[in-house]
């Protein structure tokens, strides 16, 4: 072993040592951002933020907060959005390293067999909303660095932080926001993950609300009435049926199979005894990384006109009495695709996690949309690591009884700390 290697393995060996000695204290850090709510909606996330910085302060770490004015957040469908970066600068030369974990996640749902934010510890695993998605990186990431303040002492480069709170709503008031006012603009990132996988591409996704109008009527004549929730359900058997054909449509990247359509909420109706006049629908489109977002968007809304002239023709109905529908893009993300400068990011943490974990974990892509898409699209090489399962299911996430195994945290803690030696060295 050279000289050279013989220093990093040292270097590596009193990283890992600062973390286990510093292991209870960081797993009492994401207890107390667990127990902060953040449910979204409502989104009244400024709270959390205030807290994070409080706990980020005892050590030594001042974070700049960044609050979205009001009219935005509001215009939005949010309440408060408080993004807080942390800069840690270590010389002259080098690159600048972004870590971003979001705080914002989905309410709790029911069947919990733990308190939602009790951040229960049992069997090895801390239980709670948002413990594995995305809390448990506020605490790999913050840990990381210092890790490596405390043993590397780099002198060039810097690291941030980047603590956001708009990830379920797509992330234009979180990364998007700080990154749309100049407020950062990183070398390279790395986003809150999972432990078993690098993952280097993502789905983009469409989200979309469509309002479909017919005439409201009295149940006992309901011949003088349009059914609104007649013609929603043809609407989206028409939407189902796309879903079944989108299983042929097939992505070359690795990790990430096919589209698909899922219709995740319906309102509607006024009484059990009152024909619907309206109902609203809001639906889900992941588009794989080969896809255009706007030839996508084009058709859903053709299959939409279609099935609503199908019915109104088959029901006779026209002029005053026609269904129609209104509309509405929520949410256009665009999918991920890998920038050659991500390499040095995928090296380094295949590299240390084989060696944490014990076996390498593949550069992948997900099905799922994040916020890297949005620090990639202004030309900044990203990936998506942290501390997690193997999937998505096994943490419960946007589930009763979320959980993340406290040794996935440690482990994935030291490989981003050693990663960021590297990188700063």
């Amino acid at each position: 072993m050279t000289p050279m290697n013989h220093d990093k393995q040292a270097t590596y060996a009193a990283l890992d040592a600062w973390i286990d000695q510093h292991f209870d204290e960081q797993v009492q850090f994401l207890q107390a951002l667990v127990q902060v709510p953040t449910d979204t909606p409502p989104g009244n996330n400024a709270p959390h933020a205030e807290r994070t910085a409080e706990l980020l302060k005892t050590f030594g770490y001042d974070a700049e907060k960044h609050s979205v004015p009001e009219a935005e957040v509001q215009a939005y469908g949010m309440q408060s959005i408080t993004n807080l970066i942390v800069r840690r600068p270590y010389g002259d030369g080098g690159r600048t390293i972004a870590l971003n974990a979001h705080g914002d996640v989905v309410p709790p749902g029911e069947g919990w067999t733990k308190e939602p934010y009790g951040a229960t510890i049992e069997d090895g695993k801390l239980y709670g909303r948002a413990a594995a998605v995305s809390k448990s990186d506020f605490a790999s990431f913050t840990y990381a660095v210092r890790a490596l303040e405390a043993v590397a002492r780099p002198a060039k480069g810097a690291v941030e932080l980047h603590f956001t709170y708009d990830e379920e709503f797509g992330g234009i008031l979180g990364p998007g926001w700080l990154l749309a006012n100049n407020l950062t603009r990183p070398d390279l990132m790395v986003a809150a993950g999972f432990s078993y996988e690098v993952v280097t591409a993502h789905n983009g996704c469409l989200q979309m609300e469509v309002t479909v109008h017919g005439k409201m009527a009295h149940a006992a004549v309901p011949h003088t009435g349009v059914d609104a929730l007649q013609a929603a359900v043809a609407l989206m058997n028409a939407l189902y049926a796309e879903n079944t054909k989108y299983q042929q449509v097939t992505s070359k990247v690795p990790g990430i199979k096919h589209p698909y359509l899922n219709i995740g909420r319906i309102e509607g109706g006024t009484n059990t005894n009152v024909v619907p006049g309206k109902v609203v629908l809001k639906l889900d489109r992941r588009m794989i990384p080969e896809e255009n977002p706007a030839e996508v968007e084009a058709s859903i809304r053709a299959v939409i006109a279609q099935a609503v002239a199908d019915f109104n023709t088959r029901g006779g109905y026209a002029g005053e009495d026609a269904v129609r529908v209104d509309i509405k893009r929520l949410l256009l993300a665009n999918a991920m695709t890998p920038l050659p400068g991500n390499q040095p990011l995928v090296d380094a943490i295949q590299t240390h996690a084989e060696a944490v974990f014990g076996e390498k974990p593949p550069a992948v892509g997900t099905p799922l949309y994040t916020d890297v898409r949005l620090y990639v699209e202004r030309g900044i090489p990203g990936v998506i690591y942290g501390a997690g399962p193997r999937t998505v299911l096994e943490s419960h996430a946007k589930r009763a009884d979320e959980r993340l195994v406290l040794e996935d945290l440690r482990r994935a803690t030291k490989v981003v700390a050693r990663m960021l030696s590297d990188l700063t060295a």
